[in-house]
This record gives C-alpha cells, sequence and structure tokens, in this order.
C-alpha cells in the first residue's frame, strides 16, 4: 500500500551564541517544518553546540540530558519525529551521536558515529560499533553521521538492515556522494548540513529538493516504492497497466536502465505487485548474476 511520508531537513550554520539561543531557534525552525508538513525532520551534525568553546566531552551529555529532554519536548509540540544529533556521554564514553526521538517526545534509538575524523577520535569521541536502523509509524530509518558518508560499508550495513530513509546530520554538504548512496542503497537520502545544500534524494539518485537562502526543506515521498533493472522486467509493464492502470507509479531512469515501481493504492503494497508479475527487484538481479558468474568459472576450472 502506498506509504506516502514528508520528510524535512534544516541546512544552516547555527547563529545563536550559546546552547540556549540555539535551542530556541532550533525550536523555531521545526515549527517551521511542521508547518509545512514535515513527518520526521533532521538537524546537522552537533547542532546546538557547534562552533562554541568547548571539548566534545565538555559538551556531551547523557541521553537524559537538558538538550534531548529540550528537544523532546519540542518534537512532542508538534507531533514529529525529529532527528537531533549531539555529543552522548554513555559509561563514561563520548560519542558523536544522531538521536531519534518520536512524536511523543520519548528516543526511540541512537546512532554513533562509525568513523569519527582522526581529529574527533583524538579528541576522545569513541566510535560507533554498528549501522542502526529504527523503526517508525511511517517506515524504517537510518542515520549517518558527516566523515561517514566516505565509507561505502556503512551505507552497505545500513542498507542491508532495511533502511527506507537515511538521514545524514553533516559537518560538509555530501553532494555527489548522497546520490551514490541513494542509487546504491535503493533508499531515500535526507541530508542537514552546516550551510546551504541540504537536499532530500530519491532512490534513483535524483535530488528532488535542495535548500539554498531557506534553510528548511521538505518533501512528500513515497516509501512503498523499489527499484527495478530493465532487464527481464520491461516487457511486465503494459501488464500492469493494463490491471491496474494509475494505481500503480511507473519512474524511468533509461540513462541507468533502471525504473522504480510503486503502490498508489491501499488494496496492495508495492511487494505484492513484484510478486504478482513476477518482477525481479535490482538487488536480486545483481545477486542472480554474481551466482551465475560463480558458476560459470567453476565449470570452466
Amino acid at each position: 500500500m502506498a506509504r506516502y511520508v514528508t520528510v524535512g531537513s534544516v541546512s544552516l550554520y547555527p547563529r545563536g551564541q550559546d546552547s540556549e539561543s540555539r535551542h530556541d531557534e532550533s525550536a523555531a525552525l521545526l515549527e517551521r517544518a511542521a508547518r509545512l508538513g514535515a513527518d520526521i525532520v533532521a538537524f546537522p551534525e552537533c547542532h546546538h553546540h557547534t562552533g562554541l568553546p568547548g571539548t566534545p566531552r565538555d559538551w556531551a551529555q547523557p541521553l537524559d540530558g537538558p538538550s534531548l529532554t529540550r528537544m523532546g519536548q519540542e518534537a512532542r509540540r508538534r507531533g514529529v519525529y525529529l532527528v537531533w544529533p549531539l555529543y552522548t556521554l554513555e559509561e563514561g564514553r563520548v560519542y558523536n551521536s544522531a538521536v531519534l526521538l518520536g512524536p511523543t517526545g520519548g528516543m526511540i534509538g541512537v546512532y554513533h558515529k562509525m568513523f569519527p575524523t582522526d581529529s574527533e577520535i583524538e579528541s576522545g569521541i569513541t566510535p560507533g560499533d554498528a549501522p542502526r536502523v529504527f523503526e517508525t509509524e511511517f517506515g524504517r530509518v537510518g542515520m549517518t553521521i558527516c566523515f561517514d558518508l566516505n565509507f561505502p560499508e556503512i551505507m552497505q550495513g545500513t542498507a542491508d538492515a532495511g533502511a527506507e530513509v537515511i538521514f545524514f546530520c553533516s559537518a560538509y554538504r555530501g553532494g555527489l556522494q548522497l546520490r551514490i548512496w541513494a542509487y546504491l542503497a535503493g533508499a531515500y537520502i535526507v541530508s542537514a548540513v552546516r550551510a546551504e545544500l541540504g537536499q532530500i534524494v530519491d532512490l534513483s539518485g535524483e535530488v528532488l529538493a535542495e535548500s539554498t537562502y531557506e534553510a528548511v526543506i521538505t518533501r512528500r515521498i513515497n516509501l512503498d516504492r523499489r527499484l527495478m533493472h530493465m532487464d527481464y522486467n520491461w516487457e511486465k509493464m503494459d501488464a500492469m497497466l493494463a490491471k491496474y492502470g494509475p494505481k500503480v507509479s511507473l519512474d524511468f531512469f533509461t540513462r541507468e536502465a533502471h525504473w522504480a515501481v510503486g503502490s498508489e493504492s491501499n488494496e496492495f503494497t508495492v511487494e505484492e505487485i513484484i510478486r504478482e508479475f513476477g518482477l525481479e527487484p535490482r538487488a536480486d538481479y545483481f545477486e542472480r548474476s554474481r551466482r551465475l558468474r560463480r558458476q560459470a568459472l567453476e565449470h570452466s576450472s
């Protein structure tokens, strides 16, 4: 069944001169995003203390600390999910984290940056041990932070864990890398950065929205979509349209020989469409090709 959600992000360098004013500024921007219809909103890496004096340990807070308490209240007030990045303190260790808060204000999960920069590690930041994906009422959400974007194993691990939307909280923009991640993972990417050019990227790798002068961007997306390769699937398109017409969506990316199929109906899911018409998702096709290649090599040896 169609699963629409409006995702959003805030991309700017914080203007407040202390933590309290940063939270006030963030609350106002969260309000703007909520008024634009956002169901979930992400902020940039370590937003409330970026550029303020002190070390990561000085700013690190426990998961029940004042920053998450305040922003949990702001999320609850607006009934939205919130991805709030900050330094966390857990069992004596300092992490560069992104915390997913729910629309009731409670914490759903925490992701720890797996690849802190060299200088972060030297300053005492402990690396995270694994990708994390969290269930929400609309779908499965993953998170990554800044330097993580340079390491494909994080993308692959987050995709393998079932992420349908990956939020990228960062000090830098990501650019081409975001589009590559979305394309390879077959997942939407939403970036929140400390500058302009935050992006919402389609699972095809196409940019759906980009922030410039305005820090807040939102976009309504359908999570009940899957990427297909044209090989062995193309000839089934007309049969789907003949039976379901606009109840299925078909988006074509012919430069890459890909297309996306989605359910626009409450009567069936995209997975049911895949089974009914014998479609082969892109990942399955590539894995079948790997298997056939191995078999051919074994036969020739």
